[in-house]
């Protein structure tokens, strides 16, 4: 087979990569929304609203 694997591991490396898209997407948009957060809470806690 293709690069010396058989089908089936190839089958299992599509499927984690179909699973794993979808988390990594929403972990990247859950963490720039906890970084905006942060930098929110950091600017209001000084009294430097802009």
């Amino acid at each position: 087979m293709f690069l010396g694997l058989e089908w089936y591991w190839w089958l299992v490396i599509v499927i984690v990569f179909v699973v794993m898209l979808p988390l990594k997407i929403k972990f990247m948009k859950w963490w720039g929304r906890r970084g905006q957060e942060k930098r929110n809470h950091q600017r209001g806690k000084w009294g430097e609203e802009e």
